[in-house]
Parts: C-alpha cells; structure tokens; sequence
C-alpha cells in the first residue's frame, strides 16, 4: 500500500520503503545514521512474561538485520478493557528484559483497549551511512547463511491447537527468545565480505530470499537438505498445523521458486513458515563464508550455509 503513495523526495533517506527492506535509514550526520523500525502482534505462546520477551527480540531484530545497535525504544500495546493488568505487567517486564538485554532504553510507548491482546515495539538505533546492510548488495559467487532453525509458525499454531509437544515448545521459545544481537555484533566486528542481510520472519525463507534476490538483481540457489529446523515443526506439518501465513506465503512466492531435485512435501512447507524473530539470512562472499560459519558455531550460534547466489535466471530460486 505504501508503495501506492506519493514518494517523498528527501537526500537524507538511505534506506526506505522502495525494496521491502527491514527498517528505514535516515542520515544525519556525516558519520552517523538513524535506524526505524516497528513491529506488534497477538500472544503466540500461553505465558505473558516469555510472549513478552518474544515481541521484544522480534522488534530488536530488524535493527541488527540492518547492521546496525538499537538505542531507543516505544512499548505498542493493545490491552482488553476488562482483562487482569498483571498480565499486562508481565509482557512488559518480558519485552524490558530483552531491551536491557540488548541495551536499548525504553523511554514510553502508548496503549488503547482492544479486544485482543497485542503488544510491540518501534525501536530505533543507530549505524554508520557506509556500513548499512540491505537487502539489496547480494553478488554472484555469495554464500548464504542462515543463523536460525525454521519452524516457529508450524509450531506456534500447534501451540494454539493444543498439540505441540513440551520439547518442541521449549526449543521454539528458545530459538525466538535469542538475539541476532550477538550475530549482528560479530559480522561488524570482522572483515568479512558481508554485501547483504536480511532477517526472515513474517514471509518465511523463501519469501526473504525472494526480496533479497529481487532487490539485488540476482537469483539463488537453496539446499533443501541444508536448512536448519526446529525439533517438531515437520511433524506439525504433517499433523496439520499450518498456519494461514504459510499458505498466503506460498500462494504468493512459489511462482519464482523451481524445485531441481525430489523435496519432501513437509519440507517444501516449511520453507514459507512464517517466522517469528527468526534468523539472520547473509549474503556473503563465497570465500568468507567459511570462516564466518565457524565463528558463529563457536559463539554458540547455530549457523549455516543453505545455498548460493548466481546471476540473474529464471527460475528466480532454484532448490535443490
């Protein structure tokens, strides 16, 4: 809808709306830019303080997947009239955990009644004009590493149906509780060859990699077999729980997408699970990548290479 607007003219905007990007870029100052982004959503798992926690680090990570180090805060919350504040308290202390986890202030936010419970964040941070990550930058001969396990829509929508198993609740929570922070930090602290970054959440995998491909006038190459996955989330596939994300993902993206190779049916699903504070997805040269996967496995981050970038074909994904 935005993109059906009158365009603003300002120099100062590095990164808006033009190319589905994470977060908006504002320069102002020579060295130094402004990082925007905002996100909310309805309760995901039963508990207050962890659904908390989880809208916290879902906000946090389109800042991180632009490169650049959260500063401020804004609490969104939608709250039942009649509904118990002490759950309300406890999705606030959840999301002020994760800031101050992330050093990022909280300095207000607003609230109004609503009928359902929703509850995020407009965070805004800061990154240097030449060091920004779009989505857009991804070269021939890149590597692409993922830094997160799939499945959290599957298994959310298990939750909701009353089917996920505890294992498959606890290593979920887990996955959307964790920081790109620690991930973002490293590939800033190094010199690897990093031309593009997104994180995948709402569109799924494939959805991502598509804008990515999209913006940078390229096409890639996935491996199935390759992609991390969250202990359950096939089985939620295969039992069902399907979240109407996924399908609305799949409608939309499966048009660009050629399968090379026999793919289980379950794991095709899977790859437009929509994805709740997912990973970070890396375009990196193919001579870094390497390196970069064992210093993100030995910081305790379970990345992975998942596929590659070439020039610009038909189809525009290729997975094998």
């Amino acid at each position: 809808m935005l993109g059906k607007l009158a365009r603003q003219h300002d120099p100062n905007v590095l990164v808006g709306f033009d190319y589905a990007d994470d977060a908006g870029v504002y320069q102002i100052a020579p060295d130094q830019a402004l990082v925007q982004t905002v996100d909310f959503f309805t309760p995901i798992v039963d508990d207050p303080y962890t659904f908390g926690q989880i809208a916290a680090t879902n906000s946090l990570s389109d800042v991180y997947a632009m490169g650049g180090r959260p500063l401020t805060a804004l609490a969104l919350v939608c709250f039942p009239d009649k509904a118990d504040l002490a759950i309300l308290e406890r999705i606030l202390a959840g999301g002020l955990s994760k800031m101050v986890e992330a050093g990022c202030t909280v300095i207000g936010g607003h609230s109004i009644r609503d009928d359902e419970t929703k509850f995020g964040y407009s965070v805004a941070g800061l990154i240097h004009p030449k060091k920004i990550l779009a989505n857009r930058g991804a070269k021939p001969g890149d590597a692409l590493v993922l830094t997160k396990p799939l499945g959290t829509g599957v298994i959310a929508t298990a939750i909701k149906n009353g089917k996920a198993q505890s294992s498959w609740i606890d290593a979920a929570v887990q996955s959307m509780t964790t920081l790109n922070k620690q991930a973002a930090e490293l590939i800033g602290q190094n010199q690897y060859r990093v031309h593009a970054m997104t994180d995948v959440t709402g569109f799924g995998l494939i959805g991502h990699a598509r804008e990515m491909a999209l913006a940078s006038d390229v096409s890639l190459t996935l491996f199935s077999r390759d992609v991390p996955v969250l202990p359950g989330a096939l089985d939620c596939i295969r039992s069902g729980h399907v979240p109407g994300g996924l399908k609305a993902n799949r409608e939309f993206a499966e048009c660009v997408v050629g399968y090379e190779a026999p793919i289980a049916e379950d794991l095709k699903t899977l790859l437009f699970d929509p994805q709740t504070s997912g990973g970070l997805l890396i375009s990196i040269a193919g001579d870094d990548r390497e390196q970069l996967v064992l210093d993100m496995q030995s910081a305790g981050i379970s990345a992975c290479h998942i596929g590659n970038v070439s020039e610009s074909h038909k189809p525009l994904i290729r997975i094998y």
